[in-house]
């Protein structure tokens, strides 16, 4: 069997669709599929990447499903450094400067920071994290409890997260063993989920005196061909309650 063929099933699993849903869905035989399921057909280069479109495949596994086939990648992957995203990275930097004074962060498929508005620097710098930090090894540490008030319910929430995004990717070793880790932390093995849910978790940070209690919401880039960029996520910060509000706005203040 093939690396291609191998690959193909697993997406196909993974997705839970038989070899009959599949064909259906990218207007092929049955047959067909079965046969490049085998190695027994070689698919071409638009096989593949029709294929990969029916699955949801994320643009950096097509191109390795399309170098599994013997192809060159289809998706660029040029970097934020690169000339062609000065507007990518001027939407992004307008994007976190506009939401001060609340934090807001850029995060790559990884969960490293690429970059911060200055609230989340102070936020997190409180905590050592700057840009290149991995939350995922902050995540999987004592410093997430340490630096979270209500760490067994917001572990919780994001373990479920992590384990979402790392199916829809077909896997991602470093997000997979971070998950593995939080699921053995004790605050967040013993926390219960109510029965009657509140609309959003806030993440409640305390450092000494300092306590913000904030909820966020995700943008990515709609349209993104890039493969980096399309695992771009920013994240926006907004406030829980009014003494968080106070104590950002009195940071601005200041600044």
């Amino acid at each position: 069997m093939t690396d291609f063929a191998q690959s193909l099933r697993r997406w196909r699993r993974a997705r839970r669709m038989s070899q009959l849903d599949l064909s259906a869905e990218a207007e092929v035989s049955s047959r067909h599929i079965a046969f490049l399921e085998t190695g027994r057909a070689r698919p071409s280069r638009a096989m593949v990447l029709r294929l990969a479109e029916v699955l949801e495949v994320p643009r950096a596994e097509r191109n390795g499903l399309l170098n599994a086939a013997g192809f060159a990648p289809h998706y660029p992957d040029l970097g934020l450094d690169a000339d062609e995203m000065t507007r990518v990275r001027a939407a992004m930097d307008w994007t976190i400067r506009r939401h001060a004074p609340y934090p807001a962060v850029v995060m790559d498929r990884l969960w490293r920071l690429v970059a911060l508005n200055a609230p989340a620097r102070r936020l997190f710098g409180g905590f050592g994290l700057t840009e290149g930090a991995s939350l995922l090894d902050t995540m999987a540490s004592p410093l997430a409890a340490q630096a979270i008030e209500n760490w067994g319910e917001v572990g919780h929430h994001t373990l479920r997260r992590l384990r979402a995004e790392s199916a829809r990717a077909g896997g991602i070793a470093e997000i997979d063993a971070a998950a593995a880790a939080m699921a053995q932390d004790p605050a967040i093995a013993a926390f219960v989920p109510p029965e009657r849910p509140v609309a959003v978790v806030p993440t409640i940070y305390r450092a000494g005196d300092l306590r913000l209690s904030l909820f966020s919401t995700y943008a990515q880039f709609g349209a993104a061909e890039d493969a980096g960029l399309a695992d771009l996520k920013i994240e926006l910060m907004f406030t829980a309650d009014a003494e968080c509000e106070a104590v950002l706005h009195g940071m601005e203040d200041c600044a």
